[in-house]
C-alpha cells in the first residue's frame, strides 16, 4: 500500500492543517507541472504525469478527515476497520432524522412529478421551499457535528505524536486505534447523511 503521508512528506497523524497540506501539495506538484516539463522527453513527461497523479490522489485522501483516518488506520493496523460497529448515539438519532426527512422529500418529489395543475404546482412550490429549508437546517446540524469531530482529531494529535511509532508501548497502545475508528465511523455517517440531504436539495431546486 502506498503511504500517502510519506508521499507528501507528512508524518502519520490524525490531524493535518488544511492550509499547510495544500501548500505542500502545490510545492511538490510544481516540480512536475506541464509548464516545467514541456521540453522534456516523452518518457520524462510520462513520469511527471504519473508523479502528479500520485500526489493528487494522496492530497485528496489526506485533506478529507474521513479518508485520512481510514488510510491512517490501514497503515497502522495493516487492515481496514470493520464497518459494523457502535457509533455515537447522538449521531444515530440524527441519522434517523435524516432518513425520515429524506423519505418525506422523496414522497414530495413523486407527488410533484405527478402534478400537472398550475394551481397545485404553486402550492407544491411553497411546500418544496419549506422542505428545502428544513433539509438545509439539518445539513447545518451535521456540519456542527463534523466540526466537533475535527476538534477531537486536533486534541488527539498531542497523544499520537508523543507516542513512539515502534517498540513497546507503541502509538496503538498509548492511543488505541479503536478511538480513531469510532471517529472515522462517525465521519462516515455524517458524510453519507450530508450527501443524501444535498441530493434532495438539488432535486427540489428544479
Amino acid at each position: 500500500m502506498t503511504d500517502y503521508f510519506a508521499l507528501l512528506n507528512e508524518p502519520r497523524r490524525p490531524w493535518l492543517d488544511p492550509a499547510a497540506l495544500k501548500a505542500k501539495f502545490v510545492a511538490l506538484t510544481a516540480e512536475v507541472h506541464p509548464d516545467r516539463v514541456y521540453s522534456a522527453t516523452e518518457a520524462e513527461k510520462m513520469a511527471a504525469t504519473r508523479r502528479y497523479a500520485e500526489l493528487n490522489t494522496a492530497y485528496h485522501c489526506l485533506q478529507e478527515p474521513r479518508e485520512r483516518l481510514l488510510h491512517l488506520l490501514e497503515l497502522e493496523r495493516g487492515s481496514r476497520p470493520e464497518e459494523v460497529q457502535r457509533i455515537d448515539p447522538a449521531i444515530t438519532t440524527l441519522f434517523m432524522e435524516i432518513i425520515q426527512l429524506c423519505r418525506e422529500a422523496d414522497a414530495f418529489l413523486e407527488e410533484r412529478a405527478r402534478t400537472s395543475s398550475p394551481i397545485l404546482k404553486v402550492k407544491l412550490f411553497e411546500r418544496g421551499t419549506r422542505l428545502s429549508e428544513r433539509l438545509n437546517t439539518l445539513l447545518q446540524k451535521l456540519q456542527v457535528k463534523r466540526d466537533a469531530l475535527v476538534v477531537q482529531l486536533k486534541d488527539l494529535n498531542l497523544a499520537w505524536e508523543s507516542a513512539p511509532s515502534v517498540g513497546s508501548p507503541t502509538r496503538i497502545h498509548v492511543l488505541p486505534c479503536s478511538r480513531l475508528e469510532h471517529i472515522y465511523r462517525d465521519f462516515s455517517y455524517l458524510t453519507r447523511g450530508s450527501q443524501q440531504i444535498q441530493e434532495r436539495v438539488v432535486q427540489l431546486s428544479f
